[in-house]
């Protein structure tokens, strides 16, 4: 279940991350931890995250959210990125990762070919559509094994 916090500190994160260039793509409150970790997870759309990035990220958000007191007990701030390698797997990625470079494997050939690359384009009940060089493909969701991040 989602901390009733999270849909507020998105909000004052992503004028933070846009300010830097980059994006946030979720954010979750470990309050079962203590001090509480607030895991923020951002992606530079231009280039791989970097530490830099995340450095940068750390620093801004820690400022504005001491600023708003929003959180006033004491918490642990932890930037992240999903990473080269990470897997999509629910909804919310599909739509964070829109127009990302991605890999999908199949658990049989499809069209001949259990590897597919492309951007993604969307997801739907049936489908993953990736776009190979303007060309829309739509792969059977009961076919994938794996979509990750390139």
């Amino acid at each position: 279940m989602t901390h009733p916090l999270i849909p507020q500190i998105i909000d004052l994160a992503k004028p933070v991350a846009e300010n830097l260039g980059l994006q946030v793509v979720g954010a979750v409150f470990q309050t079962n931890h203590r001090p509480p970790v607030l895991r923020v997870d951002i992606c530079n759309p231009d280039n791989d995250t970097s530490l830099e990035d995340c450095e940068k990220m750390s620093r801004a958000l820690e400022m504005t959210l001491d600023a708003t007191d929003l959180i006033p007990d004491a918490y642990v701030l932890e930037i992240s990125s999903p990473g080269l390698s990470g897997q999509l797997t629910t909804d919310r990625d599909f739509i964070s990762f829109k127009g990302f470079g991605v890999r999908i494997e199949t658990v049989e050939p499809y069209k001949g070919q259990k590897e597919w690359q492309g951007n993604l384009v969307s997801r739907d009940e049936t489908n993953v559509y990736l776009n190979q060089k303007g060309r829309v493909i739509s792969i059977p969701r009961s076919l994938i094994a794996l979509v990750e991040l390139l």
